[in-house]
């Protein structure tokens, strides 16, 4: 295991800690609560992938399924900005679910009283939890010269997110009609530009 792959690992292990508490803050708020609970397969399959990819990044950490061309002192500038990148996208990542606070829930889900979240993060940009973790595993990926992590991310992480994301467009539309409308018209789906 080499420096990089250490930085990683702590920098995952952080960002694994912090999703964990708003995770399980999410999940006990959601067990009583649920108004509207769509049965899909993307309630499930989506994070499922996001664990595989979890588990690649931490054999990847041990060098497992990486190229170990990449790994050499060539290369070591763009393992560190990825590394960089990274972190960064994590951070936001956790924030955006922070700015959720008590809508947070790992299931597409609308709870009782559920208020529409349009600020921070999400003044902008209708899903940057997504957004943020697809550009993380991207990331994670460069950074272990994985082999493994970056085919999951782009061929099955990236279409399942935005089918989900979608899905959830769809659904606050039905619940919350013109304010989600107003909403929309003022954010991006995955980026603030180019709204849709």
């Amino acid at each position: 295991m080499n420096a990089i792959n250490i930085l990683f690992a702590i920098t995952l292990l952080y960002s694994l800690t912090a999703n964990f508490s708003a995770a399980k803050k999410g999940f006990k708020e959601k067990l009583t609560k649920a108004v509207y609970k769509p049965k899909t397969y993307l309630q499930k399959l989506p994070p499922n992938i996001s664990a595989l990819v979890l588990l690649l990044q931490i054999i990847g950490i041990f060098n497992i399924g990486v190229l170990n061309s990449f790994l050499v002192e060539d290369y070591l500038e763009y393992r560190i900005a990825a590394l960089i990148f990274y972190a960064a996208f994590s951070y936001l990542q956790i924030k955006s679910f922070r700015n959720l606070g008590k809508y947070y829930s790992q299931d597409i889900v609308i709870i009782q009283q559920h208020e529409l979240v349009t600020t921070g993060l999400h003044r902008k940009i209708r899903h940057p939890q997504y957004l943020f973790q697809l550009l993380s595993d991207l990331f994670a990926g460069i950074t272990l010269a994985s082999f493994l992590v970056l085919p999951v991310v782009i061929f099955l992480e990236i279409p399942l997110f935005i089918l989900r994301a979608k899905r959830e467009d769809e659904m606050m539309m039905n619940h919350f009609k013109d304010s989600f409308a107003e909403y929309k018209s003022k954010s991006g789906f995955f980026l603030p530009i180019g709204r849709k």
